[in-house]
């Protein structure tokens, strides 16, 4: 489905309530399946989520994870550790294509059992459950957080706990405290000093056997919130909106939204559960200069936001984006570029000069199944029109975005 965006203007005030956060979902919904009485609420309905959740619950084989990084990753740990248990972890063609040795290297020093199908170092990978004892191990701290991430959600159940030593300097740190933070909630023990994680054994959560089970309430995602930072940001001064629920002391990463975008004009208000977006002034803005190894996920978004107000960028820490649903780095450069932006990009940076946006021809954005690109470009709509194609990737993480899109004055339509 490709949609044709047509040159709109936000309405002066709306609400939009966003899902849970597809990275808290994710964690919480494989330590359900470690800890069964804990019980969710406000959880992601992102195709990822889906995913992850009907892997969990499967007898199968055979597990398709499609295009589901985090289910890819998080789920190569769980795995490991089901006695009795083999499966196959497998995905989509994008999927084969994105490095998975880390972690399994990781898992394998820790005793699992895990062998590669077709290619070395990529899924789909067998792995053979098995109890595991040995409880040390190390691995590059410049990976993707979610490698460490996944050991750490099993390291409770894991007869002697976990000490995970990250050589060198770490990547994502907001990501694996995150992790960190919802193992806490769950009353299990974990410290986290300089470069050495440990985590406690807890073969049985006691919180959650009882009659009063433990609840948790997943907090909205802060990435999809990106998306109206930008609306905002290009939109004409008093233009607000109002989102729910989120926390000013939020474990996401992406949070730092609400710092970045103040210099774009965009003021950001915490009312209880939700968080008032408004554009404040118009005032010179001036390139931007970004380290954005915490938030990378954000990247498209800030750089998108960059182009469509004219001014430049130098955004550095996004060495992972070249191992996500695409090359996002070599994507953004392609697509901005159709749409007359300069752009140098390197194996960790992008670097945007000040331009203004070609509005001789309707420009046609591709997206490469990546549900970011999609709905990083989409608020170019307020500066001229536009056509998002393959638009439906977008339910990799935000089923409604372009149903919320359009109860806040945009034009949308099949083209």
């Amino acid at each position: 489905m490709n949609l044709l965006l047509k040159s709109s203007t936000c309405i002066p005030q709306s609400i939009i309530a966003i899902t849970g956060s597809k990275s808290e979902t994710n964690r919480l919904l494989l330590l359900q399946a470690l800890y069964p009485n804990l019980i969710l609420e406000n959880t992601s309905n992102s195709d990822d989520s889906e995913v992850m959740m009907k892997a969990l619950q499967s007898n199968e084989t055979l597990i398709d994870i499609h295009h589901a990084g985090t289910a890819m990753r998080f789920l190569t740990a769980y795995f490991a550790i089901q006695e009795n248990r083999e499966v196959v972890l497998t995905g989509s063609s994008r999927m084969k294509e994105r490095p998975i040795k880390i972690l399994v290297d990781a898992l394998r020093q820790l005793g699992a059992e895990i062998s590669y199908e077709e290619n070395e170092g990529f899924p789909p990978i067998r792995i053979k459950g098995k109890k595991i004892t040995q409880n040390k191990v190390s691995l590059s701290a410049n990976v993707s957080s979610q490698y460490i991430s996944a050991l750490l959600l099993i390291a409770p159940k894991l007869e002697n706990g976990l000490e995970l030593t990250l050589e060198g300097k770490i990547t994502s740190v907001p990501y694996i405290k995150m992790t960190l933070s919802l193992l806490n909630e769950l009353g299990i023990e974990t410290s986290f000093i300089d470069n050495k994680i440990t985590v406690k054994p807890l073969v049985t959560l006691s919180a959650v056997e009882g009659p009063n089970p433990l609840s948790l309430i997943v907090e909205s995602d802060w990435s999809s919130a990106s998306y109206y930072y930008s609306i905002i940001a290009l939109s004409a001064i008093g233009t607000e909106i109002t989102l729910s629920s989120y926390k000013k002391n939020s474990l996401q990463g992406d949070s730092v939204l609400a710092e970045i975008y103040k210099n774009f004009g965009v003021e950001t208000t915490f009312q209880n559960n939700t968080v008032l977006l408004k554009k404040t002034h118009n005032s010179k803005l001036i390139t931007q200069n970004l380290q954005l190894n915490n938030s990378p996920d954000i990247a498209q978004t800030i750089a998108v936001t960059c182009f469509g107000l004219g001014i430049g960028c130098h955004l550095t820490g996004l060495q992972t984006l070249k191992i996500k649903e695409t090359d996002r780095l070599l994507a953004l450069k392609t697509e901005l570029e159709k749409l007359g932006a300069n752009v140098l990009i390197t194996n960790d940076s992008l670097t945007l000069e000040p331009s203004v946006i070609a509005r001789h021809e309707l420009i046609p954005i591709s997206t490469y199944q990546d549900h970011r690109m999609a709905m990083a470009f989409a608020p170019l709509a307020l500066k001229t029109n536009i056509i998002i194609k393959d638009a439906e990737v977008v339910s990799k993480s935000y089923p409604a975005f372009w149903e919320d899109l359009k109860s806040i004055g945009f034009q949308l339509e099949n083209h």
